[in-house]
């Protein structure tokens, strides 16, 4: 895929990994099969992974069984690559269960969807738990906690420092947030997903809408493949603070590659000052 092109230098190098996966494909051997591809990808500042890509975005009926700690398997193998490979990575999200005494939330289920921010020393940097979980009553609000906290982070690469927001998938339908977000001075935003075929066309319109009104960098990583009986969108896509789509992907497994101008949104909020003129 082509970056953005220009004459700005502060330059990010992201790539979203647009997992494909089935129900017979188990945990394990995904975990094993990302981390390959993590190492053979090349040079990249940033690699972002899908919602519980590991776990299984629909496959609710398996949550409480595949339940990991947040220095389980999954974050311990996703570490390994990350300090290997002397990358940031947003390793998409987990089931994160409970430590044993820790606070179960406050309908007491202890399991929440926990999006990680990994270093490139292999460190956790940031983590997320969904704050809006989707189900209309089944599936993530019947058996997971909802998150309580925003999570904004500073991210030092190469080129510089970047202010980095971290949502997930059902939360782009929340234009609150990632106003929030903005808020708290994110020029970047990161948002992993698990979202479906029927309503891909809704995940790429709300993704330019997300980075417009905020004049920020929106990057969307989804899923591709058929799992649960649930056809992925895939079409994970990286939107400029002007609401470009610069680079898309289609509906299968693929890597979409592209370098970022992270001086893009200090011209576009500098020359369209719209954040300066809210009332409410």
């Amino acid at each position: 895929m082509t970056g953005v092109n220009g004459a700005h230098t502060n330059r990010l190098r992201v790539a979203l990994l647009q997992v494909s996966y089935g129900d017979d494909e188990a945990l394990s051997d995904r975990v094993e099969r990302v981390s390959r591809w993590i190492r053979e990808l090349g040079p990249a500042d940033l690699v972002v992974l899908p919602e519980l890509w590991a776990h299984g975005g629909f496959a609710s009926t398996s949550w409480e069984a595949t339940a990991e700690l947040m220095n389980g398997p999954t974050v311990a193998r996703m570490a390994s690559v990350a300090r290997e490979v002397g990358v940031w990575l947003h390793a998409g999200s987990i089931i994160e269960r409970a430590e044993a005494g820790a606070d179960p939330g406050a309908e007491g289920r202890g399991l929440w969807n926990t999006s990680v921010l990994l270093s490139p020393e292999g460190t956790v940097h940031k983590t997320y738990r969904k704050i809006h979980r989707f189900g209309f009553g089944d599936g993530e609000p019947r058996l997971l906690e909802a998150g309580t906290d925003l999570a904004v982070t500073e991210l030092v690469h190469d080129a510089g420092a970047s202010r980095i927001g971290l949502a997930t998938c059902y939360d782009l339908r929340f234009p609150e947030l990632f106003r929030r977000l903005s808020d708290l001075g994110a020029d970047v935003i990161l948002l992993p997903a698990a979202w479906p075929m029927p309503r891909v066309e809704h995940w790429r319109l709300l993704g330019r809408a997300r980075a417009l009104e905020n004049q920020a960098w929106v990057l969307q990583c989804n899923t591709a493949g058929t799992h649960s009986g649930v056809e992925m969108g895939g079409h994970s896509q990286i939107v400029a603070p002007t609401g470009e789509v610069v680079a898309e992907l289609g509906s299968g497994e693929d890597a979409l590659l592209a370098d970022i101008d992270l001086n893009l949104v200090v011209s576009v909020r500098a020359d369209f000052p719209v954040l300066a003129d809210r009332r409410i």
